[in-house]
């Protein structure tokens, strides 16, 4: 235990550190929320794969797809690199920056309301960010606290308290500077803490044989190659957690601040690697619980009737399963890969009120000074926010990170995609399928569809909807 408490001390310590540079280095808004714009490749790759990977990862989804879906879950793990990742560095990556670069604009709002000619895109897109980002970043403290609470016996309130005040720390002294830089050292302790993750479990679970022969004896399909619940919920999962990035405004930024062209190709590489290492050790954890836990051996990972409690299977596995030596190194990696994502979402949502609201319609005529301090004001607020909703424990992790993500896709995937790729997408097309998107996730949702497929469904259709309407309203004159 001593061992732990002296590990996160000087963690803490190093945020601190971190975020005193930062705030000595930012000096305007670009500088708090883009770097300066010129951060370099690896610096952007840990950046991205920290951001995109979190404790939401290693907590809710290693645990609950790993439980559901067997090695099925694999396959997730592998589009999340391909799609998520290097589809999205390589096509995506440099002509974000181009673009915006020659737009002038730094959110994901601004671009729109340029692109369309439309300051109520920028409204909405500034509200959906807001809104959907809070509980997305309170699935990830309640992450965070669960391992804290299974590692330290400590109330998960103040766990969630000591979380929240850590990220306010660094990040309202120095913005996306702390960030960048804090995120090397992340994105190294990750793939280190992986590595060590990997082997120590197949040693404990007898080797990937012997795990796979568990695995089949349970039952059959936890080996195949589609889970026991099926194609469409893996589909669903796969779309969720693959496409939804290339539109989500906390990855999209981070092509906002890389420094040019050859920043991007090395970053592929690296950001690329570093997610089929990452994801892909996280579900194969993940699957090794069903040999690990059983309602008769382990009573407290599961509900009255053999249900299991998802959140808790991933923290009960690296605390107990895993050797008592390197329990410290766990609670790195899901530290690391959590405060880098909880960053990443406060900038974002902080820049949705300051930037797009506040100086976009209440005071157009902010100074650069004011707007880094309300972007400081707000960035702390938006955790508090964070925390409150995670003190609720209104519903499991993956559930909450479904609909935040469904949702913030959905809105935004139609009009940034055909926004940047093609001249003929309208404003009306645009705004059609954001709303459009929006609403078919949120209805399917609230009518009981599981908010994966909710999620997917909303995303197909506001990519359909766009080009649709666009050529509708180009006829119509309703352009």
């Amino acid at each position: 235990m001593a061992s732990r408490i002296i590990v996160v001390a000087l963690y803490v310590l190093m945020i601190i550190v971190v975020g005193l540079i930062g705030l000595r280095r930012t000096k305007s808004f670009k500088d708090f929320f883009l770097g300066g714009g010129k951060v370099g490749a690896w610096m952007t790759a840990f950046s991205y794969g920290t951001a995109y990977f979190s404790a939401v990862l290693f907590i809710g989804f290693a645990g609950s797809i790993g439980w559901e879906f067997g090695f099925s879950g694999l396959w997730i793990a592998l589009f999340n690199a391909l799609v998520g990742v290097f589809l999205v560095w390589s096509v995506f990556g440099w002509r974000i920056k181009r673009v915006t670069s020659e737009m002038g604009v730094t959110t994901m709002s601004e671009f729109l309301e340029k692109r369309y000619g439309s300051p109520l895109f920028k409204l909405l897109s500034a509200l959906v960010i807001f809104i959907f980002m809070i509980p997305y970043s309170a699935a990830v403290f309640m992450g965070l606290s669960y391992l804290f609470t299974t590692t330290f016996g400590i109330p998960f309130l103040y766990a969630l308290i000591f979380m929240g005040a850590l990220t306010s720390i660094y990040l309202v002294m120095g913005g996306y500077k702390s960030m960048a830089m804090i995120d090397m050292v992340f994105g190294m302790i990750m793939v280190a803490s992986v590595i060590i993750l990997f082997f120590s479990t197949l040693r404990e679970a007898g080797g990937l044989m012997s795990i796979a022969a568990d695995l089949s004896a349970i039952n059959p399909e936890l080996t195949s190659a589609v889970g026991p619940p099926g194609f469409w919920a893996l589909f669903s999962f796969v779309c969720l957690t693959s496409v939804a990035p290339i539109a989500m405004p906390q990855l999209v930024q981070k092509f906002y601040a890389i420094r040019d062209r050859r920043a991007v190709r090395i970053g592929i590489i690296g950001s690329t690697f570093f997610a089929i290492l990452v994801c892909g050790v996280a579900y194969f954890i993940g699957s090794t619980t069903r040999i690990f836990f059983s309602p008769e051996a382990t009573p407290g990972v599961f509900e009255e009737g053999g249900t299991p409690i998802v959140d808790r299977l991933m923290p009960e596995l690296l605390v107990n399963v895993i050797p008592e030596a390197l329990t410290v190194v766990i609670l790195l990696l899901i530290l690391s890969a959590s405060m880098s994502t909880l960053a990443a979402l406060v900038l974002v949502s902080s820049s949705s009120f300051a930037k797009d609201f506040f100086a976009g319609f209440v005071r157009k005529d902010v100074s650069d000074k004011t707007l880094t301090r309300l972007m400081r004001f707000m960035s702390g607020f938006f955790v508090l926010l964070s925390v409150i909703l995670a003190l609720m424990d209104i519903d499991t992790i993956v559930i909450i990170l479904g609909i935040s993500w469904g949702a913030i896709g959905s809105f935004f995937l139609g009009p940034f995609v055909w926004g940047l790729f093609t001249k003929w997408s309208t404003r009306f097309g645009a705004l059609s399928s954001g709303i459009l998107g929006l609403a078919t996730c949120l209805v399917l949702y609230f009518c009981g569809v599981p908010s994966p497929q909710a999620g997917t469904i909303g995303m197909f259709v506001s990519l359909i909807i766009n080009p649709v309407f666009s050529l509708i309203s180009r006829k119509t004159g309703l352009a």
